[in-house]
């Protein structure tokens, strides 16, 4: 069941966006050469502590995830479980994806990633995370009540693809709020008879997640990371935001 927020509910979220958000770009500042996973999990632990709020990812799902962060490298898609041995090197990319309960008791979730360079990197790999980017600003601009996800899920994939990069096909963005992950499920690709028309009061997490070659994508034996399968990169950029009457409401932004 879809579950469409009040006007209050929003308010909530937009203030827990705010803090993630300025979350995020305090961790993408620390993505440099020589920092481990594990430095931006314990950082970013912290900073929702500090403001109140409480890690969504910790201890979710079988197995229980052990991060508050997922950091996923290189050709690792979604879901990279931080730890002191994966340092960052000159040349790598990094998917930073967070999400925070606010306030921590009785609060709401939002959730968000982001892909960033470590130092200086090929050209190819600034160009694949620059297609995810504008990807989730189609997205964003798109939305507004009584508009067909399917269309918007139509003009993403003919993006991406046209630009010459995969679609992740078996991961979709998703509903959040009352719980990290709700209904509906938002696919970046074109289901055929799947529609879903959006209703002011939603509040989606969308997140492109694009592939430098194939779409096709595995899973390893931690249960949790997902990298693809021909061990290209892959990018990933997400926001939470709100269906409003005016269009798009972004919950997740300075």
């Amino acid at each position: 069941m879809i579950r469409l927020k009040t006007i209050e509910e929003i308010k909530v979220l937009r203030d827990g966006g705010k803090i993630l958000f300025d979350i995020m770009m305090r961790l993408g500042d620390m993505v440099k050469p020589g920092v481990s996973t594990w430095d931006l999990d314990k950082a970013a632990e912290k900073l929702i502590y500090e403001s109140g709020g409480l890690p969504a990812f910790k201890n979710y799902g079988q197995p229980p995830f052990p991060g508050t962060l997922c950091t996923s490298l290189n050709a690792e898609v979604v879901h990279g479980i931080p730890n002191q041995k994966t340092v960052l090197e000159e040349g790598d990319i990094i998917s930073l994806d967070i999400g925070m309960k606010y306030p921590s008791d009785n609060g709401m979730y939002t959730d968000m990633a982001r892909t960033f360079t470590v130092g200086l990197v090929d050209a190819d790999s600034v160009r694949l995370i620059e297609v995810s980017r504008k990807a989730l600003e189609i997205i964003e601009s798109r939305v507004a009540p009584g508009v067909d996800w399917h269309d918007i899920a139509k003009e993403v994939q003919r993006f991406i693809e046209s630009s010459g990069f995969g679609v992740v096909r078996s991961l979709v963005g998703h509903g959040v709020g009352h719980e990290v992950h709700e209904e509906p499920q938002l696919p970046n690709y074109v289901i055929p008879n799947y529609h879903l028309i959006l209703k002011e009061g939603m509040v989606l997490a969308a997140e492109p997640m694009i592939t430098a070659g194939h779409f096709n994508i595995t899973t390893l034996d931690d249960n949790w990371t997902v990298r693809t399968s021909d061990n290209r990169r892959a990018s990933h950029w997400e926001d939470t935001f709100a269906v409003t009457k005016n269009g798009c409401k972004i919950i997740t932004a300075e």
